[in-house]
Order: C-alpha cells, then sequence, then structure tokens
C-alpha cells in the first residue's frame, strides 16, 4: 500500500512543499531559504535549501544556474560535515550531467552519491543515486547491465511503500519492454504506473506514464486519436507544473504519433517545435531525437535525398558522440528506410522515453 507521494529532495525548512509544486514556486522558496541559512552562518540548512534550488534550476533547463547551485549545496554540505547531504548534492550534479549528456560524469558522480548515501546511512539517496545510474544505462541502451538493478530497485519501492520511487522504476522497466517490442507488457507496466502516481498524487510521475502509454498505443494500435488525447492531457500537468523537459519531451512524441499516421506535415510542426524547447534547455538527448524526426518527415516531404543523407549520417555521429547506442540504431532504421543504406539489416525499436 503507497501513501501520498512526496519530494525527498525538499528538505530542510522546504518539507512543507508538495511534490506537485510548481518549479517556479520551488525556486522562490528555496532561494529565500538559502539566503537566510547563509546569513544565519547554518551550513547544513544551506546545503539542503540549495539542492532544492539545484534541482528546480535543472527542470526548468537552466543548466548554468543548476551548476552552481548543486557545487554550492555540496560544498556547504562538506562543511556542515553532513555526508547524506553531500550525498544529495552530488545525486542532482550527477542528474543534471545525464540530463546533458555527459554520462560518463553522470554515472560517477551518480556512483560516489550512491556511496556516501550508504556511508550516511540515507536509503533514500541511496536508492536514487542506484535508480539514477540504472536510468543512465537505459537511456544508452544498455538493457542486460540495468534491467536487473531496475527490478531490484523496483521490489525495493515497492517494499518501503514509496510509490514515487515505484512510478519511476514501473517506467523504466516498461520502456525497455516497449524498445524491444513487448508492447502489452509494456502497456501493463506503464498502466500500472499511471495508476499509481494517480493514486499517490504524483503528477510528475502521472505526466510520463501517460506519454508512455500514448507511445504504446499509438504503436501497437494505431489509435492517434486516443494517443493525442493522452499527449495533450499529460500536457496539461507538465504546463502546470513547470516541467520544460517534460513538455518539450510531450511534444517530441507528438510528433512521433503522427509521423506514423502518415500526417507528416503536422508532425514536422511538432518536431521544429520540441527542436526548439530542447535547444532553450540544453538537452542534446532530445535535440538529437527531435532532428531524427524531423529529418524523416522532411524527407516524406519532399526534401533533397542527398541532403537527407547527409543530416542521418551527421545525426549516427551525433548519437555515438552523446553514447546514445539505442538511439545510432534508430538513425540506421531511418537510413534503411528511405534506401540510403544496405538493406537487410534487422529492423529495432524506434524509441527511447527520456
Amino acid at each position: 500500500m503507497y501513501g501520498k507521494a512526496f519530494a525527498p529532495e525538499y528538505q530542510g525548512a522546504l518539507t512543507s512543499l508538495s511534490v506537485n509544486s510548481s518549479l517556479t514556486e520551488v525556486l522562490t522558496v528555496g532561494r529565500a531559504q538559502l539566503a537566510a541559512a547563509e546569513r544565519a552562518g547554518q551550513p547544513g540548512e544551506a546545503a539542503r535549501s540549495g539542492l532544492a534550488v539545484a534541482e528546480a534550476h535543472r527542470r526548468l533547463g537552466q543548466i548554468r544556474e543548476a551548476d552552481l547551485a548543486w557545487k554550492a549545496s555540496y560544498r556547504a554540505a562538506r562543511d556542515a560535515g553532513d555526508t547524506a547531504a553531500m550525498a544529495w548534492a552530488l545525486w542532482s550534479g550527477g542528474t543534471l550531467a545525464r540530463q546533458r549528456g555527459a554520462f560518463a560524469l553522470a554515472r560517477r558522480l551518480l556512483g560516489l552519491a550512491a556511496e556516501l548515501g550508504e556511508r550516511g546511512g540515507d536509503v533514500v539517496v541511496r536508492g536514487y543515486s542506484l535508480a539514477g545510474l540504472a536510468e543512465t544505462g537505459r537511456i544508452q541502451g544498455d538493457y542486460e547491465a540495468v534491467g536487473r538493478l531496475h527490478e531490484q530497485l523496483l521490489a525495493e519501492a515497492r517494499r518501503r511503500g514509496e510509490a514515487r520511487h515505484t512510478v519511476w522504476a514501473l517506467e523504466g522497466i516498461a520502456q525497455m519492454h516497449r524498445n524491444t517490442g513487448s508492447y502489452d507488457t509494456a502497456y501493463a507496466l506503464f498502466e500500472e504506473a499511471a495508476r499509481t502516481a494517480a493514486r499517490a498524487d504524483d503528477r510528475r510521475g502521472h505526466a510520463w506514464a501517460l506519454r508512455g502509454l500514448a507511445d504504446v498505443v499509438s504503436v501497437r494500435d494505431g489509435d492517434t486519436g486516443r494517443a493525442l488525447a493522452l499527449l495533450s492531457e499529460a500536457e496539461e500537468t507538465c504546463r502546470a507544473m513547470d516541467l520544460a523537459a517534460a513538455l518539450a519531451y510531450n511534444h517530441k512524441m507528438r510528433g512521433n504519433v503522427l509521423y506514423r499516421a502518415g500526417r507528416h506535415a503536422e508532425a514536422r510542426k511538432w518536431y521544429e517545435q520540441a527542436l526548439a524547447e530542447f535547444r532553450a534547455i540544453a538537452e542534446p538527448r532530445g535535440e538529437a531525437l527531435s532532428r531524427l524526426g524531423l529529418t524523416k518527415s522532411l524527407a516524406h516531404l519532399g526534401r533533397d535525398r542527398a541532403e537527407t543523407a547527409a543530416e542521418l549520417t551527421a545525426l549516427a555521429r551525433t548519437m555515438a558522440r552523446i553514447g546514445l547506442r539505442h538511439a545510432e540504431e534508430m538513425v540506421r532504421r531511418a537510413q534503411e528506410e528511405f534506401g540510403l543504406t544496405e538493406a537487410g539489416r534487422a529492423p529495432v525499436a524506434q524509441e527511447a522515453v527520456r
């Protein structure tokens, strides 16, 4: 049985904030508490308030500010001798590194966070850090390495009755099943995630689950109308909570749904919008995936074949540089789709979620 979802990254004087608080509210309250803690000479409280500030900046796509904030939180935690707070700061930094496509740095910071969390006796930050490592591997397409870890973290979250972490794990496992073609299993897991998030009042987790359901409904059932309706419902939450990255991925998925339905001109519009949104928040993975969708849409709309080939070649290099092995396969499939490479390669799944 799960209780109401909570946000463990809102700590100290900020524990009254809800998991559904808008990011602008979190930023305003967090800055005020951080300034008060610094004036009072309370590094421990400064570390915990600074963590909320860092996370609000990160989720708003304000990369430079987020980078400065998590590092300041870590320094304050170190000054206070608070091992758990140091772990939380490193978790924030590792999550930011993954968002920026710096996967090696993400793994290093998240690994350190997990170690410090264990040393500091904070099972939650340890679990979140291990979850971050699992998500990093999943995003890169290394399913064998992280599949078991996802399942382990799901079991731990269920045992503790922690709804928000349960929803995250369900969505990650669902995405791996979706990407390997097990659509029925993926749908059931996304559905469970949506149901759990709704009962726990985890609006962010619910929005991501609806996006996953929309993807499966589109690719498995060809039900464009229902997929778009699910995305519209999720978009309301993204806007209400200022979830910039989630909104951009929602728009990219809208492009995917329309592309699959053969509505290439509409898909082009949404890919262009998502691309601009990802560039605004410096999210290289989302940017690359939006470029891929846009390239495919333009090809169907009559773009010069040589230009399509050149863009797909450039995208393959980009995916390899970022370290997105699964996305590299998506580019190869696009090349096959438009007859720009040798035939006969095995088809692969088309989408990675977040």
